[in-house]
């Protein structure tokens, strides 16, 4: 016979707030998280980042998680923090350029120069 399944399912509320497009998209929480993962010798890296990241973007960073996260990669939870606060800052910017297309050329206009300077 069949074993039951115990646990949520795929379809099932608790899953409501994950996107399967998480494990491909590229953030500078995932970035950062592999780097650090990768250069504290985890065989799984890839699979701690795309777990964490970008779902922080959307249900947020707990103390619980920062702390795990810290201890995985051997810094601080504050760390992990800043990394994840940094990851909303740029969430923030894109989300700006996307409501409002004509801030991408000036966006441009502005990174070229500040490259002059």
């Amino acid at each position: 016979p069949l074993m039951p399944i115990i646990g949520p399912g795929p379809d099932d509320p608790e899953y409501d707030n994950w996107d399967p497009a998480w494990r491909h998209q590229d953030t500078p929480f995932r970035r950062w998280l592999l780097e650090k993962l990768t250069e504290a010798g985890w065989s799984f890296a890839a699979e701690i980042a795309t777990s964490s990241a970008p779902a922080n973007r959307y249900n947020g960073l707990t103390d619980i998680d920062a702390g795990n996260l810290a201890s995985l990669i051997g810094c601080s939870p504050d760390e992990v923090r800043a990394a994840h606060k940094a990851d909303l800052a740029d969430w923030r910017q894109e989300q700006q350029l996307r409501d409002h297309p004509d801030l991408a050329v000036l966006d441009v206009d502005l990174d070229r120069l500040w490259r002059r300077s």
